[in-house]
């Protein structure tokens, strides 16, 4: 039996794996931070053996809400991934799988692979639609990209969307990959009206290092990219400086924020209720979102979601606040959950890649009902 994580993403410690039926694990920090949620291991064990797991300490986890309801993540050929039923007693998370073949996956969530973000940048930019742009290199080294959607013309809007400012949110990246690929259809006729009215930006991972590294939540260096909104620095968090050097360049109509929550079974979105600038026009194009979302498809609800802000108390270091806040535009943090959506449940998958990337695709429906009522930006 061996049990191992040295690859891509991977993340999880051996705490005692001498007998199948009782293999003990923990997870380890990011790097030079207090947060641990995410793994990523590989078993090799004996087939038609079943093999218990144990993750414990999981009490002093990021985010203990997250593993009550929570069911693990196996594949075998890491294409297909399917749900284990797993057990959690407030410190520690408990599952079985008896193996069909000697090597198995387990993860936290749907794996969004370093190279398959290269692939997908890479991919696109063959588009005519698309344009590649370097924003600059990573403090591990890696470069940070934008794709560049549509015809750069004045008097087009420019609607910005980022992705997995917290690395092991991977649906994020997966649903902008659907994002990206519905507006590269040149068949789909609301891409097409959309890239009549819009310019998309479209950073697809804000946090190439910490997905490389196996973290949930923070960058090489331990920083929650999410709280640097306010004064990035090239020390501390290039990845922010580099997207808000750009979006100031540039300007920004509207802005989309991907994110998953590991408490909430729901989709939902997060808006900026609390900036000083927040006003009755702002408010108008969120709900006029929401209503097209909500029409288009039962993954999205507007019931269950974080509690809002009072008038003027913002925390204006999270991105949605501060870039809705610097360009008086509609912001909102999209939220998808690592479990599954309790309206719409799939006891064989929970949330999976294909509803990511469907909900990326459903979302630009609700950009669709709004873009033409953006307020140019002035930049």
């Amino acid at each position: 039996m061996h049990i191992s994580s040295q690859f891509d993403s991977g993340n999880i410690e051996v705490v005692s794996a001498q007998s199948p039926d009782d293999i003990r694990l923990t997870i380890p920090n990011d790097n030079q931070s207090e947060f641990a949620q995410w793994f990523h291991f590989r078993l090799v064990g004996e087939t038609f053996v079943t093999h218990t797991m144990t993750i414990g300490n999981l009490a002093k986890s990021a985010y203990p809400e997250g593993w009550k309801g929570y069911n693990v993540l196996a594949s075998y050929d890491r294409q297909t991934w399917f749900r284990i039923p797993s057990e959690f007693d407030g410190d520690n998370l408990t599952f079985s799988l008896t193996l069909e073949q000697p090597s198995v996956y387990f993860a936290y969530f749907i794996p969004y692979s370093y190279e398959r973000h290269l692939d997908l940048v890479h991919d696109a930019q063959m588009s005519l639609l698309c344009e590649h742009k370097f924003l600059g290199l990573t403090l591990d080294g890696r470069d940070m990209s934008m794709l560049v959607i549509g015809e750069e013309t004045p008097e087009k809007k420019k609607v910005w969307i980022t992705a997995r400012q917290h690395p092991g949110e991977t649906m994020a990246e997966w649903c902008a990959e659907g994002i990206i690929y519905r507006l590269l259809d040149e068949q789909d006729g609301l891409a097409r009206q959309l890239l009549d009215n819009a310019v998309f930006y479209i950073v697809p991972n804000m946090n190439p290092d910490g997905s490389a590294r196996g973290h949930l939540r923070t960058n090489a260096v331990g920083t929650n990219l999410n709280r640097e909104w306010a004064t990035p620095s090239k020390e501390k968090s290039p990845e922010v400086l580099y997207v808000l050097n750009a979006m100031s360049e540039i300007g920004v109509d509207m802005y989309l924020d991907l994110h998953g929550d590991e408490a909430l079974p729901y989709n939902f979105v997060a808006g900026s209720e609390g900036n000083p600038s927040y006003n009755d026009t702002i408010k108008m194009l969120e709900n006029t979102f929401k209503d097209a979302l909500l029409n288009a498809t039962p993954e999205f609800q507007d019931e269950f979601g974080y509690d809002k802000d009072e008038p003027g108390k913002a925390n204006l270091t999270v991105a949605s606040n501060a870039v809705g806040e610097k360009f008086k535009c509609m912001a909102y943090t999209v939220e998808m959950p690592f479990k599954d959506n309790a309206d719409v449940p799939d006891d064989i998958y929970g949330w999976s890649v294909q509803r990511s990337r469907q909900l990326g695709e459903d979302l630009l429906i609700g950009v669709n009902a709004v873009v033409k009522k953006l307020k140019a930006s002035e930049q």
